[in-house]
């Protein structure tokens, strides 16, 4: 899809507890309110929104023009603080209205219902991480991407420049032997942002997933094509450790910290406009799929009290 020459217009579609990036992305994309935006239930999106110069705060060449909330008295706020001009009574309204659809929920359970009428109404479709845990929801996914459907997921991790190693780092690490990453929250609605932290690191080619599991969340261990050991902690009460990633390498170690939200999301939010406008994609599918299944599989591992997961069996399965 090219829309170079216009500015593409987009609908935000659906909010769920615990998740503000109807609030978050309407605002980046399209500018906001201040004082509106204060009022939302999420005061970290006005902490790191306000740090930015109010005139910067701005994406060019794309508009949210239309919102859908599931709850619909949270629309009128979403709409004050991040300048939304029309709400809709129910998601497909803004088919024929808009250029590109983003589904703004996080529950990777739920997401085929989301995009369906989009998907078959030939619309881009932008799936808020994770696009889907379990086996027969990717297989949709990935059936409606060979058929030709646009879509992209990514956690806005890929994009944080604190995740981004200089050529110098490289070297002084030496090769990486073991990687350590860490979310909040819940391995299926928050493991993806520890995962996309790392998977640019490494590229693609993660082999087994095994779960060590308790009330408290889970630890991930997983093997990679390169050799590289990773161990992801999604302990669910743990926010203020969110973002934090360390390498340990042949020759040094280093830890990161993603400090830039606001830069994170913006550039997660400007590959999707430039994908439109280009038909570019920022990155394989073939790399959301993988993803998707290390996903699968540490919650199948879970379930199958701490077994050892093969990642080419839940491709297998999922390409079935």
């Amino acid at each position: 899809m090219s829309n170079s020459g216009k500015e593409l217009r987009l609908a935000m579609l659906g909010m769920i507890e615990g998740n503000g990036h109807p609030y978050s992305w309407s605002g980046i994309i399209n500018g906001y309110n201040p004082a509106e935006m204060a009022k939302s239930p999420y005061p970290g999106i006005s902490a790191y929104m306000d740090r930015e110069p109010l005139e910067s705060v701005r994406i060019p060449r794309a508009r949210v023009t239309h919102l859908w909330t599931d709850d619909p008295a949270d629309a009128p706020k979403v709409a004050a603080a991040s300048l939304i001009e029309n709400i809709v009574a129910k998601p497909e309204d803004v088919i024929g209205h808009v250029d590109a659809v983003i589904v703004a929920t996080d529950d990777g359970d739920d997401h085929i219902l989301r995009v369906k009428p989009f998907i078959e109404a030939g619309l881009p479709v932008f799936v808020d991480k994770p696009m889907a845990t379990n086996i027969a929801d990717l297989r949709q996914f990935v059936r409606w991407h060979q058929a030709g459907a646009t879509i992209l997921s990514t956690s806005g991790m890929r994009y944080a420049p604190e995740m981004r190693l200089s050529d110098e780092q490289r070297v002084q690490l030496g090769d990486l032997r073991w990687i350590t990453s860490f979310t909040c929250k819940t391995w299926e609605r928050y493991g993806i942002h520890a995962l996309e932290a790392i998977e640019p690191l490494l590229g693609s080619g993660f082999l087994t997933v095994q779960t060590h599991s308790d009330d408290g969340g889970d630890v991930m261990h997983l093997t990679h094509r390169n050799g590289a050991r990773v161990t992801i902690g999604a302990i669910h009460d743990a926010y203020g450790s969110f973002g934090a990633v360390h390498l340990y390498g042949t020759k040094g170690q280093l830890p990161l910290r993603l400090t830039d939200t606001y830069n994170a999301f913006r550039s997660q939010l400007v590959a999707f406009i430039d994908m439109l406008q280009t038909g570019t994609r920022p990155l394989p599918f073939d790399e959301t799929i993988e993803l998707m299944a290390v996903i699968i599989a540490g919650r199948r591992s879970r379930e199958q009290n701490g077994a050892l997961i093969h990642i080419a069996d839940i491709l297998s399965e999922t390409n079935a």
